[in-house]
């Protein structure tokens, strides 16, 4: 593809994937949202399909294609209503870094998994002490003859009770200079000195948050990802990027929700002898969403476009389309509930609910701020602010 024309095969995947996830919809996502119940069924599909496995290589069981065509599935399923938040962390996230930095034994264990849809694996990354900030982690792994041993706390993981390991970010010690320095392992939820606990969020969402203590933890050799422990390096150029990007897909997607609904109802609902869409004080500002949104989708496809083609500027790109992606779903839906009236807070619009679930993309899974700082610095060379 270029810059602005798909290509077929991509125009038919966004095509088979809007109607996949058009046969479920929002009213089956809030009634399992709300049962704290998972999207297995859509997952199994998606799986079946091929399109959890999209950007993974053939000889691993995937399609072979890349983070453009990911970000293509994440869109679509929240056009829907059917939002697939996991699938920015799983397949965007995990995935990824294992591709880059894995080792052969963990290629082999884990990413047919991914792409069939029998494995699943979460990013833990926020510490209490720090939040995201990778400089006051207080988690922490030695080693201890061929194992290591990990321990400290994590919040906010996501789908630690559906996955079957975690990718923990922890500190280590340089083992020739004893310096610190950080690490990636894979943990599975069930070993031994590993708890977790449900937080209760105001958000409606499929996918559960949890905290998770690690005491004591042992892991073998194997669980490191990366030699000479490199791998962090490669989870901001492999792995979070590709983040920025899907969950940007994902925000987009839900405003491309809210505002058909305001559309349809704007067409349907006649007042004073004309539709409600003929006033321009509702046409003109959902018009002005519109194109809001559609400048957001071309950062987007632009960003994944530079991902799979290797450039350099990738980061700053994919840090502005994490950012206009966000701005824009949430003014999209804002103004498709002003749409509705007061009907937009009721269930039935089918605007109101999706609120909450845009309005986490200016905090995960990197907050506006943290975007804004490093536009500041790197993009207009200011002085660095923390």
């Amino acid at each position: 593809m270029d810059l602005f024309h798909e290509t077929p095969e991509q125009q038919q995947l966004r095509k088979s994937v809007a109607e996949l996830a058009q046969r479920y919809g929002l009213e089956y996502y809030v009634e399992k949202a709300r049962l704290n119940e998972d999207t297995s069924e859509v997952w199994a599909d998606a799986a079946k399909a091929g399109y959890l496995g999209v950007n993974i290589p053939r000889e691993y069981g995937g399609q072979g294609a890349g983070i453009y065509e990911l970000q293509i599935v994440s869109e679509e399923f929240a056009a829907a209503g059917c939002p697939l938040l996991f699938l920015p962390v799983s397949a965007a996230i995990c995935a990824t870094v294992l591709m880059r930095s894995g080792s052969d034994e963990q290629k082999k264990r884990w990413l047919p998994g991914f792409a069939d849809g029998s494995a699943r694996m979460t990013f833990a990354v926020s510490d209490p002490a720090g939040g995201s900030n990778l400089h006051r982690i207080a988690a922490h792994a030695r080693r201890d003859g061929d194992e290591w041993v990990l321990s400290g706390r994590k919040v906010l993981v996501s789908a630690v009770d559906l996955c079957d390991a975690m990718m923990v970010v922890a500190r280590t010690e340089d083992p020739v200079s004893g310096k610190p320095r950080m690490a990636l392992f894979i943990v599975p939820p069930d070993l031994r000195g590993v708890s977790y606990e449900r937080v209760p969020m105001a958000l409606t969402a499929a996918t559960g948050q949890f905290d998770v203590v690690f005491d004591e933890v042992r892991l073998p050799a194997g669980a490191l990802v990366g030699e000479d422990m490199t791998a962090l390096r490669d989870l901001f150029t492999s792995g979070l990027n590709p983040e920025r990007i899907t969950f940007a897909a994902w925000s987009t997607g839900l405003g491309r929700f809210a505002i058909d609904r305001a559309v349809r109802y704007l067409n349907e609902r006649r007042v004073w002898n004309s539709t409600l869409g003929a006033h321009q004080g509702l046409a003109h500002p959902l018009a002005e969403a519109k194109i809001n949104l559609e400048l957001a989708r071309m950062c987007v496809h632009k960003a994944a476009w530079l991902y799979d083609n290797g450039q350099d500027n990738l980061g700053e790109v994919a840090n502005m389309a994490k950012f206009a992606a966000a701005q824009a779903s949430i003014k999209a839906v804002d103004q498709a509930v002003q749409v509705f009236g007061g009907h937009g807070m009721t269930e039935r619009s089918g605007v109101g609910i999706v609120y909450s679930m845009v309005r986490v993309a200016h905090l995960a899974p990197v907050s506006r701020e943290m975007l804004l700082n490093y536009v500041a610095q790197h993009t207009l060379g200011l002085e660095k602010s923390y």
